[in-house]
């Protein structure tokens, strides 16, 4: 049940590498005052153990994503002040009959960060095999907004065919490519690059990258603090 007010953005994380944009994606969210809905694919535990060590348990999932937020894209604990979860709400990826599970559910939309080509495929056919897949399915036939933040390289022909199917089914196809020109010096840089532009297709204000100006020699010059 939701109180009538909350309207989250869903974040789900399948099996494909690439945590990092997670987590950077919901700290963007949290820094902006919007609420999360998150669903962790069964897939992306093992992916989120080996990039960061972290065993993520759906007994126990607020200190753990705690500590995944923490983490900066290096895997290295206390790169990032301890969060706020007070308005994130996790669903297990087996519940079928979680809130989001249904178009009635008020939702603003779903991230996926990141997109394994296997995540892509079953959202493109339909399948709905566990709740992430679903929910896509469900923010797509209520005209929602879905961005998905694919991560593979190269793709197939099969995938690409799946890709284009999102894109007509109204989706924001978003592979994973970090950008240079915003004057990166740390990986977190790149990563956050990343989630600068899942948030931007998501219309979620954030100072997580220095944006395009039309002037040359932009990255030599300092960057503010963003804060986030």
């Amino acid at each position: 049940m939701t109180d009538g007010k909350r309207t989250p953005w869903v974040v789900g994380v399948s099996g494909a590498s690439g945590t990092p944009y997670a987590a950077a994606v919901i700290r963007g969210l949290l820094a902006a005052g919007e609420s999360v809905d998150l669903v962790v694919s069964r897939a992306s535990r093992l992916t989120l153990l080996d990039e960061t060590g972290i065993a993520f348990r759906d007994a126990h999932w607020r200190d753990d994503l705690a500590a995944w937020l923490e983490r900066g894209a290096d895997g290295k604990p206390a790169t990032f002040a301890r969060p706020e979860l007070d308005d994130v709400r996790h669903w297990s990826a087996g519940d079928l009959a979680a809130g989001p599970s249904s178009g009635s559910y008020p939702v603003k939309g779903m991230l996926i960060v990141p997109a394994s080509t296997a995540c892509v495929a079953g959202v493109a056919l339909g399948l709905s095999k566990d709740l992430l897949q679903r929910v896509a399915s469900v923010t797509l036939k209520e005209r929602r907004r879905l961005v998905v933040a694919v991560r593979e390289t190269p793709l197939n022909g099969q995938t690409l065919k799946h890709l284009v199917a999102l894109d007509e089914a109204g989706a924001v196809v978003l592979p994973a490519s970090p950008a240079f020109y915003a004057g990166a010096t740390h990986i977190q840089d790149l990563v956050d690059f990343v989630a600068g532009r899942v948030l931007d297709a998501a219309g979620v204000p954030h100072r997580l990258y220095r944006r395009w100006e039309g002037e040359l020699g932009g990255a030599s010059r300092p960057r503010e603090a963003s804060g986030d």
